[in-house]
């Protein structure tokens, strides 16, 4: 379902997205009140709503939506402003799978490839989530415009215990290694698709801890200033996008600011710092996870706990790769929890993680492994 008061736009959208043989518009909406009505009639996969429309906006019907059809995916459809992306955030944390950052009105949408590959890629991968989860017919392969090809993710076999030996890639069981036996020095996460939402939960489970935690997100710079200050508000940790220079506090909680790589290094004294990348993208993403944990692992060694969180693609199994050689552990999201389980999925099936959990079970995982491994 495509929702927003400008036909124009819902005419684009629509040819943009019948592009792919794969997916049908079923309605068209020019308001919230609209679609609520027609989601009753006749339910969908995704939903593609606007957010600024007369009569109903797209936050009011946001949860009337869900009311209707709970677990239809929602993508927000957001102009580039600050109120926008402050809108698009409150919506993810109340239940919006994603959002999608429209083109300007001055660049129009016809040209805009990188948009229509966006748009069909979102709402593709989060339909084969939410037919899979509810046993639905698949759709043919995803392919993310900002992480490569990715295949249709297979439900993952539940590992019960840990083994050393790791699996390679591919769809058969998850192969777990041992779980981490030194406490970690600094906490890293790797997120995307759906990872707002999946960040608020995390850490508001994980509290206040000793370590740094570095993260980085899939989004643009207006988006990852804001993410900061509504995890700050939410969880009530010390949350700020991370600045070039700046000292690793324990406790506070860095976000990589859209458009460049977040990274760390050691100065003459020895304080760990902050250093600001702008060095061209990596699985055609900026920032991107594969950086920020390659230089984590130069820093910290073995001493290094990650979290791979929802999302498309496999952007982090590179990085993972090199923090497991250094000694380091790695924990993924689980499928049935994941928006998208394509970034957790790759580190799962390449045999990388010590293990592989619900969203609402990683933090409590984490907090253990702080507080147990004192050695």
């Amino acid at each position: 379902m495509v929702v927003d008061d400008s036909a124009v736009v819902r005419g684009l959208v629509t040819r943009f997205l019948q592009e792919d043989p794969d997916l049908t518009v079923a309605a068209s909406c020019g308001n919230g009140q609209r679609a609520v009505e027609e989601l009753k009639r006749a339910p969908v996969d995704v939903i593609v709503l606007d957010i600024e429309m007369p009569v109903m906006d797209g936050l009011t019907a946001l949860p009337k939506l869900l009311d209707v059809q709970p677990g239809v995916q929602i993508v927000m459809a957001s102009t580039l402003t600050r109120s926008n992306a402050d809108v698009s955030l409150k919506a993810m944390a109340a239940g919006a799978a994603d959002y999608l950052a429209k083109p300007s009105s001055t660049g129009g949408m016809h040209g805009t490839g990188t948009y229509q590959q966006e748009l069909r890629s979102k709402v593709k991968a989060l339909a084969q989530q939410h037919r899979r989860t509810r046993g639905g017919k698949s759709l043919g392969p995803v392919r993310p415009p900002a992480q490569g090809s990715a295949k249709p993710a297979a439900a993952p076999a539940r590992p019960t215990g840990a083994a050393a030996v790791a699996a390679p890639a591919g769809d058969g069981e998850i192969k777990l290694r041992p779980m981490p036996t030194v406490r970690p020095e600094a906490l890293a996460i790797g997120s995307s698709t759906g990872g707002p939402q999946a960040l608020f939960k995390f850490l508001s489970g994980l509290g206040r801890i000793a370590q740094p935690v570095l993260i980085t997100q899939h989004m643009p710079a207006t988006f990852t200033a804001l993410l900061a200050d509504h995890i700050g508000r939410q969880t009530k940790l010390t949350c700020s996008e991370g600045r070039d220079g700046d000292p690793l506090v324990g406790g506070h909680v860095y976000i990589a600011p859209g458009g460049k790589h977040m990274t760390v290094e050691k100065d003459a004294g020895g304080k760990v710092r902050i250093k600001l990348d702008d060095g061209p993208p990596e699985n055609f993403c900026k920032p991107s996870v594969d950086p920020m944990l390659r230089s984590l692992s130069r820093v910290y060694g073995g001493r290094l706990l990650t979290v791979i969180l929802t999302g498309m693609g496999s952007d982090g199994l590179k990085g993972s790769e090199v923090t497991v050689k250094a000694g380091a552990h790695v924990l993924a999201q689980d499928e049935a929890t994941s928006v998208v389980w394509g970034m957790p999925r790759a580190v799962a099936k390449a045999g990388l993680c010590s293990a592989v959990l619900p969203l609402e079970e990683l933090a409590t995982a984490v907090q253990k492994l702080i507080v147990r491994n004192a050695a």
